[in-house]
């Protein structure tokens, strides 16, 4: 039976990656259709007819981006014990919104800190999305409590949501030029400040005998 339609003469998931460039460098309302089209390669016809537009070719960039670069997030979760989850969350963001082959900071928060009131559905939809990191990472920090890993008086909300601000800090300094080095020591006060106000035992210290 015979293809229907005209196959596609480009690659959907290579011009995706470049929109995620696009969108991360300029941001949403900076990044327009044109500057799209000319970064991935293909017309304004076929951008619409692949991505469906703007809004929601910038929201498959954001799931893009949360695939590829935010691996690093998933590896944190599923690290042991909170005080390692942390450790890794703050110390890889540091090296991600630092890459030599990728711009600066991070894609939702690049991507629509400043919108205007006609675009204020997607500010909300970064914020929801980081919301929802921040949600994940308080349920971690949560099972850890109920594992005996933290102790019962620490409060995963409140530390997931010290941490995300650290990460979302972190991405804004980027952005503006600060080093990496500069950043990895912010992160690790920030850790040193996780395990004072959550008791996280540290890692040589979940090995000694109780």
């Amino acid at each position: 039976m015979p293809q229907r339609g005209r196959p596609r003469g480009f690659d959907a998931d290579e011009a995706l990656e470049r929109a995620v460039e696009v969108f991360w460098r300029q941001g949403y309302e900076g990044a327009s259709v044109n500057d799209l089209a000319e970064a991935m390669g293909i017309n304004k016809p076929s951008l619409y007819a692949a991505f469906g537009g703007k809004e929601e070719l910038f929201r498959k960039a954001v799931a893009r981006y949360a695939e590829k670069d935010m691996e690093y997030a998933r590896d944190a979760f599923a690290q042991p014990t909170a005080y390692e989850v942390v450790a890794t969350l703050l110390r890889e963001n540091t090296i991600a919104v630092t890459r030599a082959d990728r711009p600066a900071g991070c894609l939702s928060i690049q991507g629509g800190t400043s919108c205007s009131t006609e675009n204020a559905s997607i500010a909300g939809f970064l914020a929801t999305s980081r919301l929802g990191g921040e949600g994940a990472l308080a349920d971690r920090l949560a099972s850890a409590v109920a594992d005996g890993d933290l102790p019962a008086h620490a409060d995963p909300v409140a530390l997931a949501r010290f941490v995300m601000i650290v990460t979302e800090g972190q991405a804004v300094h980027a952005a503006a030029g600060v080093s990496r080095e500069d950043l990895r020591q912010a992160a690790e006060i920030a850790l040193a400040g996780f395990v004072a106000a959550s008791g996280a035992r540290l890692p040589e210290q979940a090995t000694e005998p109780v």
